[in-house]
């Protein structure tokens, strides 16, 4: 008699308590016991996606490429072809620890992504912003319906209906999250179309949500019934409950918690099993769980609170445990299933389509707002971002039979062309125009005594502000130059928050610090506000500035020709020690330095802080008197330090030392007629030139000013112009130098053993450990694109009677001009 129970199904047997290993000297495989295999499998998911996220880097690919890839590579389209692999690593029997896992980490991230986010931006996003995010979905839902048909196999159960909403779901979504971070890498955040951006990918988001619940609901129903009804309300009510029952509870435990402290860990662990409960319900209401996980957070109050969640969750869930959910979908994707030309011409088509259709509906609404047409297509490209919630629909939509094998793949695929065209394209496309054309006062020799001098302040912690506050106190504002300051407050980006620039304006008085990073621009600000309430003609606007260090000089520069500053003031990547010495801070510090000198749209000075002013000083009234020295050699770095000396010199109770010093007998050698040395030599006596004309305007002017001492000194090496300089080192508080980049007979021999070449030859000996331990430096570039000696020929001194004239009164410049991105907390988002 033949077999009856012959089958054609795989059985897969396996023993339910075989988590944790004897170990290999007990002769057991650990790749047969649940735990250590997950261990493995999480190690290769995260080594694989970390390698990818490192090749991609360069192509500023957001980390959800990266992932998404990893999993593809770990699937069955590249290793698991491997079958001996594919058993060993990924076997049956360990599919339901990983995706259990995998939507652990899943549920946990929508829960932050919902803590981050801010429902009040949808009420305060204008209709431009909505307009373009419901015309960006509803061309691309269209294009789905149409592919639907296509793609659509006759075999399946699923009602067309359900099918076209999955589909149209996952073409027409944006990825806020994702969208944040490609608009941080590519600068964009603070821009126009940038803000317009992120509010319409937020409503579009909201609506994807809106949209996901009603898929699940009818995917898991298969007909629109009394079920698929009571899903629909049982979820509105789980939404009512959270926002009227939830979120008091949550803001009563935040008003009981003593301001300045954080909230106690029996309220967090209450909170974090909340979002457990939260998905518990929603799952068993016929919803995805990670639907009750993302309300949970959107109803989780702004502040101190949200902050805490995401600094204890943030690096685990997004750094090990979310990766596994991508690694799922590749694991799922099997690009053996894209077979034959016609499907492949089917994939290339959605692509095209989807895209174009996005693209023309944001153009559309774009070109009707008077947007430019290369800004509106740049729009449309940005729109385009695909992440976690498509990959969420497409998962589900496999999950639930909606989405066979080939569309999957053909879906996964589209997410990952779509997204990884948009920094290229947005790169391409969007040019914005430069708005410093008419900006000219590039310099301080350029920026006349009559006017305003704009300056850019850095400052990386707080102790970076008292010596730069004295600084600028001893720069004589007065009526006719007042001191317009923007005070740049810089912050590394980490975790998974978006580079962002924030204008301060009012603060809001009694409302506690979030994290230790905004407790310091708190500080800083309001040392800021201090120095502006009791100083006159001086007015400072508090600006933030997030980002990677490797480009925040972008922000700095950025940040100078936005506000047309002449000066930029940077901190020395080294501080002063107990006894004396310089130890470096933070090695990065002197990398921004560099890039900003390099690039920078001004003049800056790298201010080697010895803390000026707070020792040696004689108070005269209730002004603190500095002594000032500046070394003048030549070229037009020296020329600009003398000319921010000469500015301070006006105030009162400051004393100027001019050092200048002269070569002895000139080295004249070769041939006057050959060309090479004639034109270096021509180069050579114009600088020459321009150095005597500014030097007789100098002493011109200052011939009856007794606090202003000129001195020159014939030298004829580097080591006489040393020993020069320590001669009067301990009379001074402050050196003002230029950074005096090309060579000089003068400065012969001291660059041999620089340590920091970016201060210069002199500069770099000031602020060596083995110079005069009192004296701060501030070392000066002049901007190389300006000559101004011929308009500075024109203005009046900077010592001229600002005491003696009649100027009407210094009314503060509107620094806030540019409306800062308030960013949502969904800003601070994933990728």
């Amino acid at each position: 008699m033949p077999p009856q129970n012959a089958s054609q199904e795989t059985i897969v047997c396996y023993a339910p308590l075989m988590i944790t290993t004897h170990g290999i000297w007990q002769g057991d495989n650990p790749l047969d016991y649940s735990l250590s295999l997950f261990l493995l499998q999480l190690i290769l998911v995260v080594v694989t996606t970390r390698i990818l996220v490192f090749l991609l880097k360069p192509f500023r690919q957001p980390r959800v490429i990266s992932e998404i890839l990893g999993g593809v590579i770990l699937g069955p389209s590249v290793m698991g072809r491997s079958t001996r692999f594919a058993n060993a690593v990924f076997p049956l029997r360990s599919v339901t620890v990983l995706e259990t896992m995998a939507n652990l980490g899943l549920l946990y991230f929508l829960f932050l992504v919902g803590v981050e986010m801010d429902i009040a931006v949808i009420r305060r996003t204008g209709r431009k912003a909505i307009f373009i995010a419901v015309a960006g979905m509803v061309l691309p839902f269209l294009i789905g319906i149409s592919f639907s048909f296509l793609l659509h196999q006759r075999t399946q159960l699923v009602k067309q209906g359900t099918f076209i909403l999955f589909l149209g779901v996952a073409l027409s979504v944006t990825a806020f999250p994702v969208l944040a971070r490609v608009l941080a890498e590519l600068k964009l955040l603070n821009t126009d179309i940038g803000r317009i951006a992120m509010s319409s990918a937020l409503v579009n988001d909201m609506c994807a949500w809106i949209l996901l619940a009603i898929a699940i609901a009818l995917a898991e129903n298969e007909n629109v019934n009394l079920a698929t009804l009571w899903v629909v309300l049982s979820s509105v009510g789980f939404i009512v409950f959270c926002v009227f029952v939830v979120r008091p509870m949550i803001s009563w435990v935040i008003r009981k918690t003593p301001e300045g402290e954080t909230v106690s860990d029996f309220y967090i662990g209450l909170i974090l099993t909340g979002v457990m409960i939260s998905g518990f319900i929603t799952d068993a209401i016929g919803t995805h769980s990670v639907f009750g996980a993302f309300i949970f957070g959107l109803v989780i109050p702004n502040g101190p609170l949200g902050v805490t969640l995401i600094e204890r969750l943030e690096d685990f869930v997004s750094g090990i445990l979310l990766p596994l959910f991508f690694a799922i979908s590749g694991l799922k994707t099997s690009i053996g299933a894209i077979d034959g030309a016609d499907t492949w011409g089917i994939l290339a088509l959605v692509i095209v389509l989807a895209c174009a259709g996005k693209i023309a509906g944001t153009l559309l609404v774009a070109l009707l707002y008077q947007i430019p047409f290369y800004d509106g297509v740049a729009l449309g490209f940005l729109m385009n971002t695909k992440g976690l919630v498509e990959m969420i629909v497409l998962n589900v939509g496999k999950d639930q039979k909606v989405l066979d094998e080939k569309t999957f793949a053909i879906m996964v695929m589209v997410a990952l062309v779509m997204t990884a065209i948009i920094t290229p394209a947005v790169t391409i496309l969007y040019k914005p125009a430069r708005r410093s054309v008419t900006y000219k006062r590039r310099t301080i020799l350029k920026t006349k005594p009559d006017t305003d001098l704009r300056t850019l302040i850095c400052i990386h912690t707080p102790r970076n502000v008292p010596t730069i506050i004295n600084l600028l106190e001893a720069s004589n504002p007065t009526k006719r130059s007042p001191l317009c300051i923007f005070a740049l407050h810089l912050v590394e980006l980490t975790g998974r928050a978006s580079a962002m620039l924030i204008v301060h304006n009012s603060r809001k008085s009694g409302r506690p610090a979030a994290n230790r990073t905004q407790a310091q621009s708190d500080h800083i600000i309001k040392a800021f506000e201090n120095f502006e309430q009791q100083t006159g003609y001086i007015s400072v606007q508090p600006v933030t500035a997030i980002s990677p260090y490797s480009t925040m000089h972008e922000d700095i520069c950025r940040v100078a020709e936005d506000k047309r500053v002449a000066f930029i003031i940077l901190p020395f990547h080294k501080q002063q020690t107990v006894d004396g010495g310089m130890e470096a801070t933070n090695p990065a510090y002197r990398l921004i330095n560099q890039n900003v000198l390099a690039n920078s749209p001004c003049s800056v000075g790298i201010l080697v802080d010895r803390g000026f002013g707070a020792t040696s000083r004689i108070a005269v009234g209730n002004q603190i008197a500095h002594h000032i020295a500046v070394v003048f050699i030549g070229g037009p770095d020296d020329r600009e330090a003398l000319a921010f000396a000469w500015r301070m010199s006006g105030h009162p109770s400051n004393t100027l030392t001019v050092m200048r010093f002269i070569a002895g007998e000139p080295q004249t050698s070769g041939r006057n007629d050959d060309p090479g040395i004639l034109t270096v030599v021509t180069d050579s006596d114009r600088e020459r030139q321009k150095d005597e004309e500014f030097i007789n305007q100098f002493k011109a002017r200052i011939a009856n000013e007794g606090s202003i001492v000129y001195n020159e000194t014939v030298v004829n090496n580097g080591e006489e112009t040393m020993a020069a300089i320590r001669s009067v080192d301990n009379d001074h508080d402050l050196f003002i130098v230029g950074r005096g980049q090309g060579m000089s007979p003068l400065t012969a021999g001291l660059t041999d053993w620089s340590e920091c070449p970016e201060l210069g030859a002199i500069g770099d000996l000031l602020a060596s450990s083995d110079f005069a331990a009192t004296v701060s430096v501030l070392v000066i570039q002049h901007y190389v694109g300006s000559d101004d000696l011929e308009d500075f020929g024109d203005a009046a001194s900077p010592t001229d009677s600002p005491r003696n004239h009649q100027e009407p009164p210094f009314t503060p410049k509107n620094t806030n001009q540019h409306h800062p991105f308030q960013s949502p907390k969904g800003s601070s988002s994933y990728m």
